[in-house]
């Protein structure tokens, strides 16, 4: 039986991920602060509510379950936010992470699995974006991203440590049995935001920016389900535990859908005809984010279970009307 430290997974992609570790009989310990997360969101495994900058409690952690591996979720994730707080972000996202390895050096743990993002690759010049694409990144969360996996890569010479980095794209929908979904109240996701506008929790969604040169005007994103996201940590797992090398691999469809075409499918699949605000721009969104992902499917043998824009709402907005959040 594999023991796996999970940090972060109290949180929403994270709890997402406990839940199959579990079901696949792992042994699963959980490092959260719950500043965003939720202490019954885990469920299963042995949760330790400790903060990655902590360093002391951290390595006690290690040293009273030495796991075999990592999935490294913890951090602060909101874009718009990090360029209001940059150093609040490069603290958390980094030297969190620096006492981890720390820790996993410390205690002979030699596999990783990283949360990293497409916000590392900024503003594209290419479409779709396959792992080789230039790292611009254009907000102080999409570098601490980036400076994240360069201290991986950096590390892993001396220490010996095998990893894999994992470049998510827009994470959306909720656990398909009802039992998991987004629960911070503050989520700036599109289909989140859209899906509690639906349901009645927010009185109006706002839009931002309908002036990018794509096919509407406004901003292309490529939507994965939480749960093919939280799969494709599973085939990490594995690879890295059938000696597995470093490697980076993008996490998405493959294909894009604009703002207004998730605002259709939001109201096509609730049926509510809700409001819709337009605002200027964000200065931390890209035109178009879409992944190229054959080599996540090549390398890992990673397939989407969930690869249906209407199938990611409907569990958003299934998880909206029924789920912990409102209990």
């Amino acid at each position: 039986m594999r023991k796996i430290l999970v940090t972060g997974g109290a949180g929403y992609i994270g709890s997402h991920t406990v839940k199959i570790l579990g079901e696949k009989g792992n042994k699963v310990y959980v490092l959260d602060n719950l500043s965003t997360g939720f202490e019954d969101s885990v469920l299963c495994g042995k949760l330790y509510k400790v903060d990655l900058l902590e360093k002391a409690k951290v390595n006690k952690v290690f040293e009273e379950i030495t796991p075999d591996a990592i999935i490294h979720f913890a951090a602060k994730i909101f874009a718009p936010e990090s360029i209001k707080k940059p150093l609040k972000y490069y603290e958390n996202n980094l030297i969190g992470l620096i006492n981890l390895l720390e820790a996993a050096n410390k205690f002979g743990i030699k596999k990783v699995i990283f949360s990293s993002s497409a916000f590392v690759y900024g503003n594209p010049k290419k479409i779709p974006i396959s792992e080789d694409s230039p790292i611009d990144p254009i907000t102080p969360y999409g570098q601490s991203k980036a400076m994240g996996e360069r201290i991986l890569r950096d590390f892993s010479m001396p220490s010996g440590l095998d990893y894999v980095v994992l470049r998510y794209f827009n994470v959306a929908g909720a656990d398909p049995e009802g039992k998991l979904g987004e629960r911070k109240k503050n989520a700036t996701h599109l289909i989140t935001q859209a899906t509690r506008v639906a349901c009645g929790h927010l009185p109006e969604l706002k839009i931002f920016g309908t002036d990018y040169n794509t096919r509407d005007g406004t901003c292309i994103r490529d939507y994965i389900h939480v749960t093919d996201l939280a799969n494709a940590h599973i085939c990490a797992l594995e690879y890295l535990f059938n000696e597995g090398k470093k490697d980076i691999f993008n996490c998405g469809y493959g294909k894009g859908f604009s703002v207004k075409e998730v605002v259709d499918s939001v109201k096509r699949v609730t049926g509510v005809d809700f409001p819709v605000t337009e605002a200027s721009r964000r200065e931390e969104d890209p035109a178009e984010l879409v992944a190229e992902t054959s080599k996540i499917k090549e390398v890992l043998g990673w397939e989407p279970k969930f690869d249906s824009l209407d199938y990611i709402v409907e569990t958003a907005a299934n998880w909206e009307k029924t789920g912990l959040k409102n209990k």
